[in-house]
């Protein structure tokens, strides 16, 4: 995943993110299993543009944010405006090198579904255990299998922002891998400039991702529905789980 011509379009394509409503939920979660001070150290994996980094940040954490993308990464870096500084490393998830342990790991927005190969997925939550302090916490959500077969699955969006015009194509194959096709049309004075971007998401079953966090020395506490304290129904697009470092 690559995100670089997405990431000028990317915030006005996602203005329904609630992050600070996000970051909020994120923090009590971790609260009722963690001692958050001042100096709790949070990873926010594949953070993006850096609007949830921003929040967490604002709600008391020295964060740490790594996103694959330089592209990305400008767009954060010019947010990092808080009264803590944010520390941005553009690192792929896969190949994750801190310069020393975190007690707190968030990645968020289906970030972990664009790793399609099931090896470089395990290298991801090896990494993430090796950077986090034992009794530390690894907190990430996913596009359910519900999700990618019955809302994405071979579908097309259409967002029409006055000067942007964007199609969002979908193809799902059998593996519930979704193949995403974006075109942008960019209005530049009186004509369109036309940009693409080409992306994968994969379903990762529950019992997948469980097993990995006992493979790679995690404590499975809670899967919730997306944004909720509910257990996963079985039309839930979204699942969080909650993890501690043994």
């Amino acid at each position: 995943m690559s995100y670089n011509v997405f990431a000028a379009y990317y915030d006005r394509l996602t203005r329904e993110v609630d992050y600070r409503r996000r970051a909020q939920y994120f923090d009590q979660i971790i609260r009722q299993h963690f001692q958050v001070t001042d100096e709790t150290i949070l990873l926010d994996l594949a953070c993006g543009t850096g609007n949830l980094s921003v929040e967490l940040s604002a709600l008391g954490y020295d964060v740490i944010g790594v996103d694959g993308s330089p592209d990305m990464l400008s767009e954060a870096v010019s947010k990092n405006n808080g009264e803590k500084q944010i520390l941005y490393l553009c690192q792929d998830m896969v190949s994750l090198d801190l310069y020393g342990t975190i007690d707190v790991a968030v990645c968020a927005l289906d970030s972990l579904n664009h790793i399609t190969d099931a090896a470089k997925l395990k290298k991801v939550f090896e990494k993430v255990s090796l950077f986090t302090a034992p009794g530390g916490l690894f907190l990430f959500d996913v596009n359910t299998e519900y999700k990618h077969r019955e809302i994405l699955g071979n579908q097309t969006f259409v967002y029409d922002l006055d000067d942007l015009y964007c199609v969002w194509q979908n193809v799902t194959n059998e593996t519930l891998t979704t193949e995403i096709s974006l075109d942008f049309f960019v209005r530049r004075g009186n004509t369109y400039v036309r940009e693409s971007e080409r992306f994968c998401e994969r379903a990762w079953p529950q019992e997948h991702l469980c097993g990995l966090l006992e493979q790679t020395g995690y404590q499975l506490l809670h899967i919730y529905e997306g944004d909720t304290f509910e257990p996963v129904g079985s039309t839930a697009q979204r699942a969080v789980f909650v993890a501690r470092k043994k």
